[in-house]
């Protein structure tokens, strides 16, 4: 009899002692539940800085290709498919930058077992298009550098940032608003103040030709030696081009983007007799730290330089 109640006494602690641990348990797991931040992944710097001015220290963000990488071509390594895995969102640039050439994206999101258009959101999916002129099928990918479609951008991540964690929508839209109105006062201005350079002089020479809806943006006209980085580069075709378009202009100087060799331009220098410039952003933000290291002052870097040269001041 006295084993038997022993018995049932040590089954009653061991029930009370499991309802107990589960009630304490409780709290401790809704804590962890609430305090989850967003988790975003960014395929390069530049949506990485977009993304950080709309959710700050409310999110957990990680960027693919690292600052001074072209994103054009990449090898995706384990810790982007670990990172892109765990992701609650996924934001590309979309028009064909990522999922070009070897598709390498394509192949993540596959790998991630994630979802385009549900959990893999293209940032341009607002921007109208431009396409590449020796190819009118692709389209061109560097929208990013007209400030106006870099607030497209921001503001097609934000929404869909607010759709992922409403509980913090409201800080996400805050965000957003001041960070927009900041890029569009730099775009404003900047377009004004290109217009006041004579049409002959904007002829905007750089080595390739991610500068159309720059271009387009602020009233000046893209001359380039390549199209794009994924294709052939100082071709003898493509240097009496871009040579031909600087003999019919009034150009002051040449530019070279920071993410390729100068080779090509110096050559263009030396026939020509202008100087390069300055070096100038297209495809990555500079390093944390430097001039450019943000998408505003790489815009700022940007449109700053380029109206300097134009104007040879």
């Amino acid at each position: 009899m006295i084993k038997k109640v022993i018995t049932v006494l040590a089954a009653w602690i061991v029930i009370v002692g499991g309802v107990f641990w589960f009630i304490h348990r409780q709290p401790a797991t809704q804590t962890t539940t609430q305090n989850h931040k967003l988790r975003v992944v960014t395929t390069n710097s530049i949506l990485e800085d977009m993304v950080h001015n709309i959710g700050k220290d409310r999110i957990e963000l990680y960027s693919i290709v690292k600052r001074g990488t072209d994103p054009h071509e990449y090898d995706p390594r384990p810790q982007d498919v670990s990172k892109t895995s765990a992701a609650d969102l996924v934001f590309h640039n979309g028009l064909n930058l990522e999922t070009g050439g070897s598709g390498w994206f394509k192949k993540l999101v596959q790998t991630s077992h994630k979802t385009f258009g549900k959990d893999v959101i293209s940032a341009s999916s607002q921007v109208k298009a431009l396409h590449l002129t020796t190819n009118v099928n692709e389209k061109d990918p560097h929208a990013w550098l007209d400030l106006a479609d870099g607030i497209k951008y921001v503001q097609t991540m934000s929404k869909a940032m607010q759709k992922a964690d409403p509980k913090n929508a409201k800080f996400y839209q805050r965000n957003t608003k001041t960070y927009v109105a900041k890029l569009q006062k730099l775009h404003e201005t900047a377009q004004l103040k290109f217009k006041d350079i004579p049409s002959k002089q904007r002829l905007l020479v750089t080595s390739e030709g991610a500068f159309k809806y720059f271009s387009k943006a602020y009233h000046v006209t893209p001359a380039y030696i390549w199209e794009i980085n994924t294709e052939s580069q100082g071709t003898p075709a493509q240097m009496r081009s871009v040579l031909k378009k600087i003999d019919h202009s009034d150009v002051k100087s040449l530019f070279v983007e920071s993410s390729v060799s100068p080779k090509s331009m110096q050559k263009v220098a030396k026939s020509t007799g202008l100087k390069i410039h300055a070096k100038i952003f297209t495809d990555s933000l500079a390093s944390k730290g430097s001039t450019g290291d943000t998408y505003y002052t790489m815009m700022k870097w940007n449109l700053d330089q380029i109206y300097g040269g134009l104007t040879n001041n």
